[in-house]
Order: structure tokens, then C-alpha cells, then sequence
């Protein structure tokens, strides 16, 4: 099974989210998987059914409305986000799957650079020491999955103060920056490819 890899750089929410639609709605039993790897410039997003008192201040940061699963997060630069555009009746799983997959890819990640870090069952995404470090979102339409997952690298971490960051008031953000750990968001995503490769099966990876 082969997934292609791509790296788009700096991408605008909303243009991006229209071609993973897209790309959704067109796609066959035979069309490729595919991963997405760029940063957003700084937007808040609110999930499906995102509610927006949980946006505190946006201030001059714009607000998108998703179609993604979750409450309201913050994207901008120094986040790596990661976009599965996956057929989960070929992988042959669920969400919960899928789900539990993302983290352990991001956690995996992380232990790779000394971070230990946890999943939660109450609340999505993963966490370092009770701080949020990488949030998930993704929306499934017949059978396949578009949005993904966000880890913070090193982006300014003062929009997620405010917001309640995925629902949740005073959850506190943390990113490897702030860990200790210098890298750039496409270093963090060389260890997380090979790991979502073989947490869901695909043996070839191509361009």
C-alpha cells in the first residue's frame, strides 16, 4: 500500500480545506492516500460544532468556521500540521483508530527527542505534563478522512491564552520550543512520517 508525501510550505485555511474536500469528494477505491505536511499563517478555527464563546479575544487573528470534528484551536507558523487524507475502509478501520494512531505517531515523535507524553481518553490530542502539545481534528465523509493533526514546533504560543484551546478553559499549550528542544516543524516531521507508516500499513512511500 503506498501513501504519497506531500510538502506544500505555507498554506492559506481555507484554500487548503477546500482542496482536501475536493480531493475527498473525487477520490476512488483506487486513489493513492495521502499526507500533507505545511503551516497555516494565524487563524483560529472552530470545529463542526464549535462553539464561539470559547474565543475569548480573537483580536486581529481571523476566525474560520470547519467542517472538522473538535472545538476551537489555533494555527499559525511554527506548527507542523499533518493532513491524512486517508481511505479508512481500505486500512480497514474506524475513527478510534485512526484517532489513537495520530497520537501515538505524535508521541513516538516526541520520545524521540527525550519528551515523554500521553494520550487522554477524555480529551483528544497529546499532552506533555498536563500541557497540550499537539491537537486533532479530522472530519470522515463515505469512508475517508481529511484534516489531521497540528504539533507545535515552535510557534508563538500567547493566541492559545486566547482561546479555551480545544473547549477547554485554562488547558494550558506547551510546544518543543518551549521544551527545550530547537528544531524546525519539517525536522519534527521526518521521525512522525515513519511513524504514521507504520502504525497504519503503508509499505511505499512516494513523491
Amino acid at each position: 500500500m503506498q501513501l504519497r508525501l506531500k510538502k506544500l510550505g505555507t498554506c492559506d485555511y481555507s484554500e487548503t480545506w477546500r482542496a482536501m474536500s475536493a480531493f475527498t469528494e473525487q477520490r476512488t477505491p483506487s486513489t493513492i492516500d495521502e499526507l500533507w505536511l505545511l503551516e497555516h499563517p494565524s487563524v483560529y478555527t472552530l470545529g463542526r460544532n464549535g462553539k464561539p464563546e470559547h474565543i475569548l479575544d480573537s483580536g486581529d487573528i481571523p476566525v474560520m468556521q470547519s467542517d472538522r470534528g473538535g472545538q476551537v484551536t489555533y494555527h499559525g507558523m511554527g506548527q507542523l500540521i499533518a493532513y491524512t487524507l486517508f481511505d479508512l475502509r481500505r486500512l480497514d478501520i474506524g475513527v478510534r483508530r485512526l484517532v489513537s494512531g495520530l497520537e501515538n505517531a505524535v508521541i513516538a515523535t516526541l520520545a524521540q527527542y527525550g519528551i515523554p507524553a500521553q494520550a487522554r481518553a477524555d480529551a483528544p490530542g497529546v499532552y506533555v505534563g498536563g500541557q497540550k502539545i499537539a491537537a486533532l481534528g479530522l472530519r470522515v465523509k463515505q469512508g475517508c478522512c481529511y484534516h489531521g493533526l497540528s504539533l507545535n514546533v515552535n510557534p508563538d504560543l500567547a493566541p492559545f491564552a486566547r482561546i479555551n484551546p480545544c473547549g477547554y478553559a485554562g488547558l494550558q499549550v506547551t510546544s518543543l520550543c518551549a521544551l527545550g528542544v530547537d528544531i524546525n516543524p519539517l525536522e519534527a516531521a521526518v521521525p512522525m512520517i515513519g511513524y504514521i507508516q507504520q502504525i497504519f500499513g503503508y509499505q511505499e512511500l512516494i513523491a
